[in-house]
């Protein structure tokens, strides 16, 4: 069978998706391209041609790109840090600037002999496997209130169980319960979470709009419907000196730092920019609990 210049095809998806409005056209139809090879798209360049069969494939995942569809729904995975995640229909995808609070939250407890980790609103239980496959020494509790993200989640946490990587614990559990992990009151070293902040109302991306779960997207007028039971949450949940890590909207930069400093129990309250200089998320560590008892 006559085998076909990948280039070609590579170059003419290129070409449909920026057409189209996909902001990194070239990734996206590499990235497709691998995905239908199953190699890694740095490995390209060492393919050049390949069956027809291959080149029609490629062509209708290019066709549903331009219309918006996801990219990581039409590869069935997302990463994060070094974990590779299944998502799709009725799952938050995982974006590349939660990378950054995953490395920040990483670096806090690198001292922390076995570590209690828990992930609020984890939805594809993302930042709690990363989390997990970096230390694998430690315990790591993944939460979510949303039946479709828990299956997507116990999945995950079931392909990505190994010797390297930590078991992560998922449960049902609603941010907003008082009550939520109450039997880990006062123990926790580290508490992360990537909640809906989006302001209702705010224009996003087809791919947003369209393919991600509205509720875990969007938190009310402000985005900030959700952060003061995940501050209580945080507050109850860790140990003395223990850290917290919320990310929030551009638009959140003074204002969750802000609903942070009044928490009495909570200091080092700081913000943190992404890679493109936006506001991105907010720290803050636990008081001593014998310093707040004076």
């Amino acid at each position: 069978m006559d085998r076909k210049p990948l280039r070609l095809a590579i170059l003419e998806g290129e070409r449909v998706l920026a057409a189209a409005g996909i902001p990194s056209p070239r990734v996206d139809v590499e990235s497709l391209a691998a995905h239908l090879l199953g190699v890694e798209r740095t490995r390209l360049v060492t393919v050049s041609r390949v069956d027809q069969s291959v080149l029609d494939s490629l062509h209708e995942l290019v066709r549903r790109r331009a219309e918006r569809v996801p990219l990581q729904h039409l590869t069935g995975t997302a990463v994060l840090g070094n974990t590779t995640l299944s998502v799709g229909p009725g799952v938050f995808v995982p974006r590349p600037e939660t990378e950054q609070l995953l490395e920040w939250a990483l670096t806090r407890v690198r001292e922390v002999p076995a570590p209690l980790v828990v992930d609020l609103c984890s939805g594809s239980g993302a930042l709690a496997l990363a989390v997990a496959q970096r230390r694998p020494d430690a315990r790591v509790l993944a939460v979510d209130n949303d039946s479709a993200a828990l299956e997507w989640a116990r999945h995950n946490a079931g392909s990505c169980r190994g010797a390297r990587s930590a078991p992560v614990e998922v449960s049902a559990g609603d941010v907003t319960d008082p009550t939520l992990l109450s039997g880990f009151d006062g123990l926790v070293d580290l508490l992360v979470c990537n909640p809906p902040y989006v302001p209702e109302g705010t224009p996003v991306p087809p791919e947003v709009w369209e393919y991600d779960p509205h509720a875990a997207v969007f938190a009310g007028r402000d985005g900030l419907e959700l952060m003061p039971h995940v501050l209580r949450c945080a507050t109850r949940l860790l140990r003395s000196e223990g850290m917290v890590a919320i990310e929030h909207d551009d638009t959140h930069g003074e204002a969750l730092p802000a609903l942070m400093r009044g928490f009495g129990e909570l200091t080092e309250v700081r913000d943190h920019r992404d890679l493109a200089g936006r506001p991105r998320f907010a720290t803050a560590a636990r008081v001593r609990r014998d310093d707040w008892a004076d």
